[in-house]
């Protein structure tokens, strides 16, 4: 044997060696979190995944209403401690790293503020605020305090969304042209949500518009993230109540187009869909690609060749669920620049929306300014 190989036997061996007496890593301690309020049914699923993953600690629910509290205690045999009936009262007991927000949208910025008296971060379900007013104080206050503010979608957590984003990162669709998002269902009365969700859904004082909030900001998240942040040039908008004896406060049915230098893009929110669906079609200069579900896209680059079908695998942690992604971004492992939850992202998201509002107000199209 030369000593060459000598040499490298032994400095494997002692490193093999210093491995083996290395401490095995300790996992990180579970990021504390509390849920704010019970009346959004997405608590549900929040509820349903906290004893699957070790990310976070649940260590309080908060809701003013004591039939709720009971309600939720008994479906998911809830330990009663867990509860309390205000935020005072929840700070005054524990130290939460991190909010959930589970209230009507018109509370975010109520919940926000507070959290930020206490340096807590915050996600909060979609959309952001009720108004592009509300959004710019609740960055005025993230950033005075140095907090996160990250706000949860569904479709952030689909593998087949972020192929969209990958092909159009890569050149492989060309410069995008133009997308279409479709979103939404039956509606929340037809799916049969819960009575407290109902009552603020159809409430424009609690949602800010019907299915115009409700669905219209996941394709104005989807677009700005594709944009990479960019605002469109302008909004415009129709909106319409198909099922007035369901819903006579708001919209069921509306229509967002936005329109960029060199692209346009039509959001398709509606409670009136036959089934629900949140798909996504993307249109470059060399091929288009549609997100037809969470985990497929149908892709075509060739005029010459068909549509191909394509299954898209999962997304690895923490980009899979929104506590793999919260507890990541609390422990400074993850930057959520610009990405889909994030508070640049999203602030961007209310200026469609506020836009889209007034333009179905006004009936005119509604040119964007630059955001201080």
């Amino acid at each position: 044997m030369s000593s060459g190989s000598s040499l490298r036997l032994l400095l494997l061996a002692i490193l093999c060696s210093l491995a083996a007496s290395l401490p095995a890593q300790t996992p990180p301690a579970p990021v504390r979190v509390a849920i704010i309020g019970l009346e959004h049914g997405h608590v549900v699923g929040f509820l349903q995944q906290f004893p699957k993953q070790t990310d976070t600690q649940l260590i309080g629910i908060v809701d003013p209403d004591p039939g709720l509290r009971a309600k939720y205690q008994q479906q998911f045999h809830l330990d009663a401690s867990l509860f309390y009936p205000t935020l005072d009262d929840l700070f005054a007991h524990q130290q939460p790293q991190a909010l959930l927000v589970y209230t009507s949208i018109a509370q975010h910025r109520r919940v926000i503020e507070a959290a930020a008296v206490h340096n807590v971060a915050v996600m909060v379900e979609k959309p952001l605020t009720l108004s592009l007013d509300d959004a710019l104080a609740i960055r005025r206050i993230a950033r005075e305090h140095h907090i996160q503010v990250l706000v949860n979608y569904e479709t952030t957590w689909y593998p087949s969304n972020r192929a969209l984003y990958d092909l159009l990162r890569h050149d492989s669709l060309g410069e995008l042209r133009k997308a279409v998002i479709h979103d939404g269902h039956q509606g929340p009365k037809e799916i049969g949500v819960q009575p407290e969700f109902l009552n603020w859904l159809t409430d424009p004082a609690q949602n800010g518009a019907g299915a115009l909030y409700d669905f219209g900001c996941y394709g104005a998240d989807l677009m700005t993230w594709f944009m990479h942040g960019e605002s469109p040039v302008s909004v415009t908008a129709v909106a319409q109540t198909d099922k007035p004896d369901t819903y006579p406060h708001v919209d069921d049915d509306a229509t967002i187009i936005l329109r960029y230098p060199h692209t346009q893009a039509v959001l398709m929110p509606s409670w009136n869909w036959t089934f629900g669906r949140k798909d996504t079609e993307v249109y470059g200069t060399k091929g288009y690609a549609i997100a037809v579900n969470p985990s497929q896209i149908h892709e075509r680059v060739n005029e010459a060749s068909p549509e191909v079908a394509l299954g898209i695998p999962p997304l690895p942690a923490p980009n899979d669920t929104s506590l793999h992604y919260l507890a990541a971004v609390v422990r400074g492992q993850l930057d959520p620049d610009h990405d889909l939850t994030s508070l640049d992202t999203n602030i961007t998201v209310m200026q469609i929306l506020d836009a889209a509002r007034q333009s179905v107000r006004t009936g005119r199209t509604v040119t964007l300014h630059p955001l201080p």
